[in-house]
């Protein structure tokens, strides 16, 4: 059975760049093309970017980072934690974003090199952390690869789960399973964090309510997701801890790429060092971030801190890759009638990364190896043992 190549060499976060003054998705249109995307941009939103450094707590400590992702600076001053911001937003974002305006400018004072394999999860625990599938060729492959059905109804609105959100996992931080027998799979996702949004909000106003994008790595383990689904009760043990990206960004600071609530940018996969994906992650995306809240606000509130993911990027087009594993087992069975890539092992490293119409990465990067057990028990032995007495 085929296997997935061999570990690269060690790992490279992106080298800096100078501070261009104009958001991501913005090419030479400059100003005017930030006006296009400002149909989708909450009022007082601001470009900047934001992480949070481990320092032993389980919170963090929130750091303003510079566009090119070379420079960070405490924001000890303003606030300690991410979910202060989120709670009292219009207050603090404007002393945040007059920060990360000087770091850009080289002219803050303690400003210091950023460190990727530092951060925490940007919001390291959450009120709550809902996962959507917005992308319907996921669905379609997916559901392929479990030998079931994909109906309209499927279709016409937004599957969504709730997650864990008490242990988040840092971009660059060791995803950790007890056995690689597990199905052990990445997800390349988008992720919004939200402020406090009411009940029944219209999809057109949840929008207003988007502080902050991410990547999201939703790791799943697909050997235990059958049982679950046939239990009809939802993911609970296939769906570990997971991991964002190093930094979180406002919608302006993504310029043009944020139009009408989603992101228009590329997503990349690789895994060890192997691309899997070049993924469109707007056009293809059938319920915009606007329409995943409100399926989310239908019948209760969501409070500052609220994040909601994508779900796998997917595109329609096989030559564009995949965003998880699954979906490549999935279209070699439809092609040779079985799977032949395996899922990941011990020691494997998944990359997921977006970068802007500048070339410069957008979020950083998630950069994580699989790991376990040094020492797996041999169970089939152990059964045969016990067998024979």
């Amino acid at each position: 059975t085929p296997t997935i190549s061999a570990r690269p060499a060690p790992r490279r976060h992106g080298r800096p760049a100078t501070f261009a003054g104009r958001g991501h998705g913005e090419g030479r249109g400059g100003e005017a093309g930030r006006l296009i995307g400002q149909c989708c941009h909450q009022p007082d939103a601001r470009p900047m970017k934001l992480a949070t450094y481990k320092d032993g707590s389980r919170d963090g400590q929130l750091v303003v980072v510079s566009r090119d992702l070379a420079q960070a600076h405490y924001a000890t001053g303003i606030a300690t934690r991410l979910q202060q911001v989120l709670d009292d937003w219009n207050f603090l974002s404007p002393q945040l974003q007059d920060l990360w305006v000087t770091l850009n400018h080289g002219k803050a004072r303690h400003a210091f090199p950023f460190d990727p394999g530092l951060c925490m999860a940007p919001l390291p625990r959450a009120y709550q952390w809902v996962d959507g599938s917005a992308y319907h060729e996921h669905v379609r492959r997916v559901r392929r690869a479990r030998g079931a059905e994909v109906s309209e109804a499927d279709l016409a609105e937004p599957l969504m789960y709730q997650g864990g959100s008490d242990d988040f996992l840092g971009p660059c931080d060791d995803a950790y399973f007890a056995s690689q027998d597990l199905g052990i799979d990445f997800e390349a996702e988008i992720a919004v964090v939200t402020g406090d949004l009411p009940m029944g909000v219209e999809p057109a106003r949840a929008l207003d309510g988007v502080r902050l994008l991410m990547l999201a790595n939703d790791w799943s383990l697909r050997q235990l997701v059958p049982a679950e689904v046939a239990k009809g009760f939802g993911f609970v043990q296939s769906k570990p801890a997971t991991a964002f990206s190093p930094v979180a960004v406002t919608p302006d600071e993504l310029g043009e790429a944020w139009f009408r609530g989603k992101v228009n940018l590329t997503l990349q996969a690789s895994v060890n060092g192997r691309r899997l994906g070049m993924l469109e992650a707007g056009s293809e995306m059938a319920f915009h971030f606007g329409r995943l809240i409100a399926h989310l606000a239908r019948t209760r509130r969501v409070r500052a801190g609220s994040i909601i993911g994508s779900g796998t990027v997917s595109n329609a087009d096989a030559s564009r890759g995949v965003g998880c594993l699954i979906e490549k087992r999935a279209l070699e069975i439809a092609e040779g009638g079985e799977a032949k890539t395996e899922y990941l092992k011990f020691g494997d490293v998944v990359r997921i990364e977006m970068k802007g119409r500048d070339g410069l990465s957008v979020f950083g990067a998630i950069e994580q190896e699989v790991t376990g057990p040094q020492d797996e028990p041999d169970v089939e032995a152990d059964v045969s043992q016990h067998t024979a007495a």
